[in-house]
């Protein structure tokens, strides 16, 4: 008898376990200011802002530059990124950045030395960082 109610506790929690990882996959899969954009699709942007010499300055623990990069979703990675520190350092800005005089982030530079002032919790937007280089941004 009792072993039966344990059985039955345990049936619970692994059922209510199982429902919360559903109901977090439902929520991180529906559209939102943090969702990646579709695979793919700002692949051209990014690379248009490579090749017009802008340069995005960030650091691994800033968050901002972290939702700048979630709004590229999987083209961030042609993004013209430089790492302003090497992890687990937080204090001991690279030469790169301090050179430049990178004070903030996420600091985009435009090819004429121009920066971009941030705009949103998520940096500068697609449309801003598209108007200053004359890339295209996908619909």
């Amino acid at each position: 008898m009792i072993m039966d109610k344990n059985v039955k506790i345990f049936l619970g929690v692994i059922v209510v376990l199982i429902l919360g990882t559903i109901a977090t996959a439902v929520l991180r899969s529906n559209s939102g200011p943090n969702t990646p954009a579709d695979s793919g699709k700002y692949d051209v942007l990014a690379q248009c802002l490579k090749d017009s010499g802008a340069v995005f300055y960030g650091a691994w623990w800033c968050p901002h530059c972290k939702d700048q990069k979630k709004l590229f979703g999987t083209s961030a990675k042609l993004l013209p990124y430089v790492e302003c520190y090497v992890y687990p350092d937080t204090k001991n800005q690279l030469p790169v950045c301090r050179d430049k005089k990178i004070t903030g982030y996420p600091t985009w530079e435009l090819k004429d030395g121009t920066r971009l002032p941030v705009e949103t919790s998520a940096g500068v937007t697609l449309k801003t960082l598209a108007e200053k280089t004359s890339c295209a941004l996908p619909e």
